[in-house]
């Protein structure tokens, strides 16, 4: 089904001189076989709105930044996410290959070094769902404010279960003049169901990955722990021509580990509280939660004439051009593309990575 694009300039509370940075990468094998290498989760309506989840992020930042957005994919997605999206084509940089978030998120920081002495920026990944914008878009000025002030800032989502795949975010004492901010102790890796629940009892935040910085501040703070990885990205973004001979050479590091967890030991990063609604969209369970219909009843996202259920529950995507029918099964995953066919439960979601790797592990690339 082809997305219309949306106009690129809606009236809302624009902040002068925010820019958002959209990494737009991973192939989501959680949500396989309808996510795939060629065609990942962000490029896909999985909320039923029309709308994909790279067009939603897009349509939830417009407001804050207008047309200053750069999305960061990798080559073989730039002109998927061009047609999608309503903006320029220099607003999409394509990564040579994946080297995980920093490197992608360092090069928009370095580029915006040079082309806005004054910008704030704002990293949001690409395939998250938020609900309640407004209270979003007040989350975002607040960490704004803050990162003006010269902190690397998060916004920390409010937990609504003890969940054990997110990291968590523990957050200290109020930042100085800066209301609605805390000082980040510490970053948490993904616990266990007991920890877990004890983060959540102790106030703990779940780490969604947003961050708002101004970019000579993540490239400094960068700069401290890795100084030749920061002076490669602003060597890239004083001569683009660079890119290509100089990309694969850059470290393959996330974010957080290069910069976030670094600088909250030092008492460098403030916190922002997430109180709408969020979600990474990282299996089909997670899927059938987001989608509006009590448990117990059976979902269909895509076409509905494909689907036929007697006594059933769950999730089925019919993305194929078969009829697919299931019957007696409670709370089943079943999703069609027509080359591949997968039949999970809610519970067991979290597996389908497996398959995929199975798959690549056969020679079976094409499929993943």
């Amino acid at each position: 089904m082809t997305q219309t694009p949306q106009p690129s300039h809606p009236s809302g509370p624009s902040i002068d001189h925010f820019w958002a940075v959209v990494p737009a990468g991973g192939a989501g094998t959680r949500l396989w076989p309808l996510s795939r290498s060629s065609s990942p989760k962000f490029l896909h309506d999985l909320t039923g709105t029309g709308r994909t989840l790279i067009q939603a992020t897009h349509d939830r930042l417009a407001p804050l930044v207008q047309d200053r957005i750069l999305v960061v994919t990798g080559r073989a997605h730039r002109d998927a996410v061009l047609e999608q999206l309503d903006v320029p084509a220099e607003a999409v940089l394509a990564e040579p290959s994946a080297r995980d978030s920093m490197a992608a998120i360092g090069l928009a920081a370095a580029l915006l070094e040079r082309r806005d002495p004054d910008a704030v920026m704002g990293s949001f990944a690409a395939d998250h769902v938020i609900r309640e914008p407004a209270v979003f878009h007040a989350a975002v000025a607040t960490a704004v404010d803050a990162a003006r002030a010269g902190w690397l800032v998060t916004i920390g989502i409010e937990p609504t279960y003890a969940a054990t795949g997110f990291g968590y975010i523990s957050a200290g004492d109020e930042v100085d003049g800066v209301p609605g901010t805390r000082v980040v102790r510490e970053f948490v890796e993904k616990p266990d169901a007991d920890v877990a629940a004890t983060y959540v009892a102790d106030g703990y935040r779940w780490n969604a990955g947003m961050f708002i910085v101004r970019p000579t501040v993540l490239l400094d703070l960068l700069a401290e722990t890795d100084p030749g990885f920061a002076a490669s990205l602003r060597a890239i973004a004083a001569d683009p021509a660079t890119l290509e001979d100089a990309w694969d050479s850059l470290p393959r590091i996330a974010v957080d580990h290069a910069v976030a967890e670094p600088a909250a030991a030092a008492g460098r990063v403030a916190v922002v509280a997430g109180r709408f609604g969020w979600d990474d969209v990282g299996d089909f369970a997670s899927l059938r939660s987001l989608l509006p219909a009590p448990d117990g009843e059976l979902v269909v996202l895509g076409d509905r004439d494909r689907v036929r259920a007697i006594d059933s529950s769950g999730l089925v995507v019919p993305a194929g051009d078969r009829v697919v029918a299931v019957v007696g099964l409670e709370d089943v995953v079943v999703v069609d593309t027509g080359d591949a066919l997968l039949v999970t439960t809610r519970a067991r979601a979290q597996d389908v990575k497996s398959i995929v790797a199975a798959l690549k592990e056969d020679g079976h690339v094409g499929l993943t």
